[in-house]
């Protein structure tokens, strides 16, 4: 059983998403002809690799997060049912008897785990992604599915809780009665009977322990720490500022009588810790000078740490107990990728292992311990064994105030002869800044990396300040540094690729998605010199308007980590700074191509964001393309709507930068996309939009 460590005080922008382009900016003749001539260097090179499909990228993947069931009778895995994505279950002797035991027919399903008695599976999904959860559980041996949460429009539901001692049960979290507060609801998953567990006073998260009983609220205080309190309101322990985005708690010990968490208070890389539950005092389990911990395998019986990875470069794992050590050394010596073990069953006589790297898209291997086997279940995109893919290099690239930002390069196929990391002449590259901000970019198998080199780009992700995993000192020199020094790492990553001859100079694009899109959009107001386009997906033009409309249950942890990092919009200081720091005020700026991709139903980053912006560029002549999916959220999800948008900017990409691209063909067939704006400003565009007939969302229904 994995434990990953889930924040329960960082609700952040997510996802990293996109990349983006524009066309050349004047410069000296003899310049644009050195460029054109690396560009056609590049271009000949290329040219003897495959052009790798998109739908073989970012279509469904064959199969995807391999599963095994505690009693280690069943494997369960995610994979298309008629082009869905739906939950497979199989005997664990006999996979290729497999069925589907979910039945939806139109967004698909991201996410499954077993219930602690082996009898269920679980689930959640939203409506178009507005992020309004249902939680489901299907029988494992019938397919009956069941909705826990049979709740009105609007009310979200979130799994606080499973448990051994009560198996047949789910402690789920809705804010139906305060939609800013989550009550808890302990919910029989045979007959769907709901009983309040808990009301919600105030807290930001619960903590529950192994018995499925609420023990601790997080309070937020003043100046944007927080209280970790008991259900009288006594506080245990507190939270900094500071440390509140790297402080975590995640797990109860057997016992109940203390908890694990991340925990960076008094240290700078947050450590594995174990807090007493009787006096709040801190045992210091694991730590590392380098990074914070990311990520603890827990014993499924005792629950007791036996391993621990932490990630700087790459994730690397540490074992906390001899047994662990000899799994760990037998898996890294057995497979070529980094490992994640995801599942176990409850005697741990069997693991499921995730082994993945750069060029090898996910395998997951079911590992017999005793035995000292290794299983294939399946390889999640065997589509692209034979493709070209092309190695990721992690660097360090030195900030101009000292910081060191930790990044990751790919380069086109037939551009690094050596492997050094340094193509033999430079590139046009597209910068791609992660979401969040409180996230980070990571060594591995990445669909855009892949995909944007394989089209003739370098591709660069950079670890900007605030990105998390690297302490708390990184992530709290963010603090009212939006559109500042946060924006200054990206440009000093560029300049450090051009000093470097690995980008072109007047060849850079910048993209990305969320946070990355708001990125995308400060590089083309605030440094539209330094890129030649952009490419946003579901970013904010305005702070102010973006920190209004965020979703209410959002609203009590906000003192942590908006209001901290931006700024209150109702304080009229703060507002006047954070619309200072916002794309919608420099519109005049723009001065390259911009392409926005947004989903209509997004609860964190609203259509009102692209709208006002493409609005304001309208009126004043700028080109912009804009596209639009009424049935997608913060994102894409869809297959048929990601591979309508990859088409549009790998166009757009390829007028700006000059890179090859895959026809549109029958890109949008199925999808439910709308070219608001621009469509003239992408070569192919109005044909294809002509051409096609996109879905009507409201005709299809969601299968549960």
């Amino acid at each position: 059983m994995k434990r990953t460590l889930v924040s329960v005080s960082a609700i952040a922008l997510s996802g990293a998403w996109l990349a983006g382009c524009s066309p050349e900016t004047l410069k000296s003749a003899e310049a644009q002809e050195s460029a054109q001539t690396d560009t056609e260097a590049v271009a000949s090179d290329l040219a003897s690799y495959d052009l790798i499909e998109r739908a073989a990228i970012f279509g469904n993947p064959e199969k995807a997060q391999g599963r095994i069931s505690p009693n280690g009778e069943y494997v369960s895995w995610i994979a298309p049912v008629d082009g869905v994505m739906n939950i497979w279950v199989a005997p664990a002797d006999d996979p290729d008897a497999a069925e589907a035991i979910t039945n939806d027919t139109y967004r698909g399903l991201n996410g499954h785990f077993w219930s602690p008695d082996s009898a269920y599976v679980y689930y959640t999904q939203d409506d178009g992604g507005n992020e309004n959860f249902h939680v489901y559980a299907s029988n494992a041996e019938t397919g009956e599915t069941r909705d826990l949460t049979p709740v009105a429009d609007g009310v979200r539901a979130v799994i606080q809780g499973v448990s051994k001692e009560q198996p047949g049960k789910v402690l789920i979290g809705l804010n139906d009665r305060n939609p800013q507060l989550f009550d808890l609801y302990l919910v029989d998953v045979a007959t769907g009977e709901m009983e309040l567990a808990a009301e919600n006073p105030g807290y930001a998260g619960w903590l529950i322990d192994n018995t499925l009983t609420p023990r601790f609220g997080l309070v937020q205080t003043p100046g944007g720490g927080a209280s970790i309190v008991d259900m009288e309101g006594n506080e245990l322990t507190s939270i900094p500022a500071e440390d509140f985005l790297t402080t975590n708690p995640f797990g109860f010990n057997a016992a109940n009588d203390a908890f694990y968490a991340v925990d960076s208070r008094n240290r700078d890389t947050a450590a594995l810790v174990k807090i007493s539950t009787e006096d709040g005092s801190a045992e210091v389990i694991a730590e590392n000078d380098r990074a914070d911990i990311s990520d603890v395998l827990l014993h499924p019986e005792t629950y007791e740490p036996m391993a621990y990875a932490a990630e700087y470069l790459r994730n690397e794992w540490q074992p906390l107990t001899d047994e662990a050590g000899a799994d760990l050394d037998f898996l890294q010596s057995e497979l070529e990728g980094d490992i994640q073990i995801v599942a176990a069953t409850d005697d741990l006589s069997r693991m499921v292992v995730y082994s993945g790297s750069a060029t090898l898209p996910g395998v997951y291997y079911v590992y017999d311990r005793s035995a000292q086997t290794l299983t294939e279940m399946f390889k999640t995109r065997p589509d692209l064994a034979s493709s070209p893919l092309q190695p990721m290099h992690p660097v360090e690239i030195a900030s101009r105030d000292g910081l060191t930002l930790v990044s990751y390069l790919t380069l086109p196929p037939g551009s690094d002869a050596d492997g050094d990391g340094r193509p033999e002449q430079p590139v046009p590259m597209v910068l791609n800044v992660h979401g969040g901000p409180w996230a980070r970019d990571s060594y591995g198998y990445n669909s855009w990396h892949q995909w944007l080199s394989n089209r003739g780009y370098g591709v660069l992700s950079v670890n900007y300040r605030g990105s998390t995993g690297f302490g708390k000192e990184f992530v709290n020199a963010a603090v009212k540094e939006f559109s500042g020094k946060m924006h200054d790492d990206l440009i000093d990553a560029v300049e450090w690729a051009i000093e470097e001859d690995i980008a072109i100079e007047d060849q850079v694009a910048i993209a990305g998605g969320s946070y990355g899109g708001y990125a995308t959009l400060i590089g083309v107001t605030f440094t539209p010199d330094t890129f030649a386009c952009g490419v946003d997906i579901v970013g904010p033009s305005s702070l102010v308007t973006l920190v209004e409309s965020f979703p209410d249950y959002w609203k009590p942890f906000l003192e942590g980590t908006w209001f901290k990092y931006v700024g209150d919009p109702a304080n009229p200081v703060d507002r006047e700074d954070m619309l200072a720091r916002s794309a919608i005020s420099r519109v005049d700026d723009i001065s390259v191509p911009l392409l926005i991709g947004q989903g209509e139903n997004d609860p964190r980053v609203t259509k009102l964001e692209s709208d006002q912006l493409v609005e304001t560029m309208n009126e004043k002549g700028l080109p912009v393309t804009y596209v639009n999916f009424p049935d997608e959220g913060h994102g894409f999800a869809r297959p048929e709507n990601r591979l309508a948008f990859y088409s549009v900017m790998e166009g757009f990409l390829g007028e700006c930068l000059g890179g090859r691209a895959e026809d549109f063909g029958a890109a949008f067939e199925g999808s439910t996309i709308q070219v608001l704006a621009g469509a003239e400003y992408v070569d192919g565009l109005e044909e294809a939009v002509a051409t096609s007939a996109p879905t009507d969302e409201a005709e299809t229904e969601d299968g549960e």
